[in-house]
């Protein structure tokens, strides 16, 4: 690991770049509920820790997206990311910081609830050729609160926004 607050090359500052960019990719891939979005963040060897047992990432992307279902919305947002690169410059783990918010619609005549989950994804990234992908994924979990849902969809200030949607229905996908 190199020592805190050593600036970096840029190659390094690019390679840092090309990790967020997967990142972001796969909060998009969760919250559209886009299969293919999420796959393209993993190698196709890519394991995943979501339960006791590593498990196909691939295999894990497609049962993510019928899960999702469950929800009517969710909203990932990372933050505070480390990367700690490989002497080779091919390897990282990278750790970030994980908020997200799950949006469930009533439920058997109970009313509508927002569950937060934070926690942090440990990923171990590959730089294959000059493509950085995940190669193993595991989420940590910090705490979860489940809570009675505050969402007021006829508010006047937020009434003409746009709404989100999953894969394809989203506005990003226009």
């Amino acid at each position: 690991m190199r020592q805190p607050g050593t600036v970096p090359d840029a190659s390094r500052l690019a390679d840092q770049a090309a990790i967020a960019e997967i990142l972001a990719l796969h909060c998009r891939g969760v919250d559209r509920a886009d299969e293919v979005a999420l796959k393209a963040c993993y190698w196709p060897d890519a394991t995943t820790a979501y339960g006791a047992d590593p498990a196909p990432a691939h295999a894990f992307c497609e049962q993510l997206v019928i899960g999702l279902q469950a929800f009517a919305q969710t909203h990932h947002v990372v933050s505070n990311v480390l990367f700690d690169f490989a002497d080779d410059g091919d390897r990282a783990k990278v750790e970030s910081t994980l908020v997200a918010f799950h949006y469930r619609t009533g439920v058997d005549d109970e009313g509508d609830s927002e569950m937060t989950y934070l926690g942090r994804y440990l990923d171990r990234f590959e730089k294959r050729g000059h493509v950085w992908k995940i190669a193993h994924r595991e989420p940590v979990m910090s705490w979860s609160q489940n809570a009675s849902a505050t969402h007021d969809p006829a508010n006047p200030a937020l009434a003409q926004l746009r709404r989100a949607g999953r894969y394809p229905d989203d506005p990003v996908y226009e």
